[in-house]
């Protein structure tokens, strides 16, 4: 009586996390502790005890290094009050429009 031999099994490796995209990655180590105390602070002052829907005023910080010498931790980081990205994408598009000098163009989320 023959029997089969089964295959020898493959060591099962872990799953790769895939590549941050621009903007994935967490707010880097050295900045997170202040951009958050500065972020409480922001929006308690513009907004007081309102959360969620019921805030008036929405904020972005964006914090980066000016000696950039192309280490990872050399991005903008950045944090909001709970702005949507999308909502972001299209304030920054308008900022830039308006520095390049073309300050009619508005833009909808």
């Amino acid at each position: 009586m023959s029997r089969k031999r089964k295959p020898p099994q493959q060591p099962k490796t872990p799953p790769q996390e895939p590549p941050q995209q621009l903007g994935d990655a967490p707010i880097a180590e050295e900045y997170r502790t202040k951009m958050n105390v500065i972020a409480s602070i922001l929006d308690e002052g513009f907004n007081g005890a309102a959360r969620g829907g019921d805030r008036k005023t929405g904020f972005v910080l964006l914090v980066f290094p000016f000696n950039d010498d192309g280490s990872a931790s050399d991005r903008c980081n950045f944090i909001s009050n709970g702005a949507d990205r999308k909502d972001i994408v299209v304030l920054f598009k308008e900022m830039i429009t308006r520095f390049e000098g073309q300050p009619d163009i508005q833009g909808k989320a």
